[in-house]
């Protein structure tokens, strides 16, 4: 074994249902290659340090604050009781009262908390400048209690890297307080920073290191072969593409263990219009599809899942081939597009049979000249056909649709809502959104652009809609229109709050086997 030793870190917000699988990914590859490391998950660990806290030593204004943190161990627990997610108001009410109490304890910070975002009122992760104010300040930060004990623990152990995973907006602020913290008492302890919203943010600016400094190496895309190279090691010995042990013994806010899993980086079809994927060239990297259902079987027999959530951004029909044929022994969901497969109700029973509960499909839009303008690749006949047939074998549908894109007008929205209602009865949850242009997409050139958040990092540009269709409308439109329809506003308040599609697949599956 390297003397080398690693300490990976999960910053907070995220949603704290099930571990960080680009971790569990790093963890595999340096076991497989005796390296020494550690994983903490600061998020869940943070959110309930913080919460606990507050319930234990403060006295909240109102009955219902003041109810939320009296019942907050036992609300905790009905999130990891299946029997929970067969009562939708018992469920919503447990999450809602957790929520106000991690929303209550961030308000003397300035924060905004909640169980899948942060908000400072004082400072965007979208400015380098308040990103390192994050990184000097960090005893304004609302988790500085728990990680400035958590992190000083972890010194002790004299580890040669703490590396940072950071993947999303809402994680950005509270990992630079963490790594200013390392920094403040050890200065010459070496930074590492990845995740996908590192990676975007270096190839968006063409930087290698927007936190000199600070960060010792931020680390571009997959951190597997980089980690090795930088511990001087050769590439990397062939063993499980995920490892959960270090991570096996958190509670997460699940019933049951949920298990992450990365078949492939990047997108197979890879040819829609304002794709990420394809603005920061990602390439289409697929484990082959015998070993990935191999692997799933045996990961989910080893760690008792009580549930699969496929990380694909779309699961490619080699993929689903090989799970009907080595159903991996959990229920499983994950993204998928609407292709002719899914027409087949033969097909869709096989999936149900594997232990499929639930897909989430990129519909996007109801109506086929906007489709086609966006290069989806879908036909709305055939996408009709696989809403039918996933119905009728009992597999729910997470449906997603996406409004103001550039080739639609409000006459196409109108008809996307048509679309929707008529097929209202085949969709067991909406994701509706609104259209945002990626900052380094070449159709972006094509249009009328100018920044759309004040600040050096944003991902992306607001824009001057070809045919009127203005953000503000669209949202009118989204609020006030379509989630209001008779057929739609079920649909919407079916949806887990906070959770979402991360918990949408216990609805479908413990409800049905009650």
């Amino acid at each position: 074994m390297t003397t080398a030793k690693i300490i990976f870190i999960h910053p907070p917000v995220v949603k704290p249902s099930e571990p960080p699988a680009g971790i569990a990914r790093l963890s595999a590859c340096l076991k497989a290659n005796s390296v020494e490391h550690g994983v903490i998950d600061a998020n869940l660990e943070g959110m309930l340090h913080l919460m606990r806290a507050f319930a234990r030593t403060e006295t909240p204004v109102g009955r219902w604050s003041r109810r939320a943190c009296k019942n907050l161990e036992e609300n905790l627990a009905a999130l990891q009781n299946p029997g929970t997610f067969c009562n939708q108001s018992r469920y919503s009410r447990a999450v809602m009262d957790i929520h106000r109490v991690l929303h209550t304890a961030g308000k003397p910070f300035g924060v905004q908390l909640s169980l899948s975002d942060y908000e400072d009122g004082r400072r965007s992760p979208l400015r380098s400048v308040d990103l390192i104010q994050a990184a000097e300040q960090p005893e304004v930060n609302p988790f500085y209690s728990y990680f400035s004990a958590r992190l000083a623990q972890a010194l002790e152990e004299s580890p040669d890297f703490i590396g940072f995973s950071m993947n999303f907006l809402s994680q950005a602020l509270c990992t630079m307080a963490m790594i200013g913290f390392v920094k403040k008492i050890h200065p010459r302890q070496k930074i590492l920073l990845g995740g996908s919203l590192a990676t975007s943010w270096i190839r968006l600016s063409g930087r290698t290191n927007l936190f000199s400094g600070l960060v010792d190496r931020m680390v571009e895309g997959a951190g597997e072969e980089k980690l090795l190279a930088l511990l001087g090691m050769p590439p990397r010995r062939e063993g499980p593409s995920a490892d959960y042990d270090l991570l096996e013994k958190n509670r997460y806010f699940s019933p049951g263990f949920i298990l992450p899993y990365s078949a492939a980086e990047g997108c197979w079809w890879r040819k829609c219009s304002f794709c990420p994927e394809k603005a920061e060239a990602n390439p289409y990297r697929p484990l082959s599809a015998s070993r990935a259902a191999a692997e799933l079987e045996a990961l989910a027999r080893k760690t008792q899942a009580s549930l699969i959530h496929l990380l694909d951004s779309s699961i490619s029909p080699a993929l689903l081939q090989a799970l009907i044929e080595n159903p991996p022994g959990s229920p499983w969901y994950g993204f998928a597009r609407a292709t002719r497969h899914l027409a087949d109700e033969d097909f869709c029973r096989a999936l149900k049979k594997s232990g499929c509960a639930m897909l989430k499909l990129g519909m996007e839009s109801g109506h086929q000249g906007v489709l086609d303008a966006l290069s989806k690749g879908i036909d709305l006949a055939e996408a009709s056909a696989a809403l039918r047939a996933l119905h009728r074998a009992g597999i729910a549908v997470y449906g997603y649709f996406l409004f103001g894109t550039p080739p639609e007008t409000e006459a196409d929205a109108h008809e996307t809502l048509d679309f929707i209602v008529r097929h209202s009865e085949y969709i067991s949850f909406l994701n509706l959104a609104i259209f945002n242009l990626p900052a380094g997409s070449e159709e972006a050139r094509s249009l009328s652009t100018q920044k759309f958040y004040e600040g050096d990092l944003s991902l992306y540009r607001s824009f001057l809609h070809p045919a009127g269709w203005q953000r503000g409308n669209v949202r009118n439109f989204i609020e006030k229109t379509l989630k209001k329809h008779p057929a739609v506003a079920p649909i919407i308040r079916r949806t887990p709050e906070f959770f979402t599609s991360n918990h949408a697949p216990f609805f479908a599956f413990l409800k049905n086997s009650k």
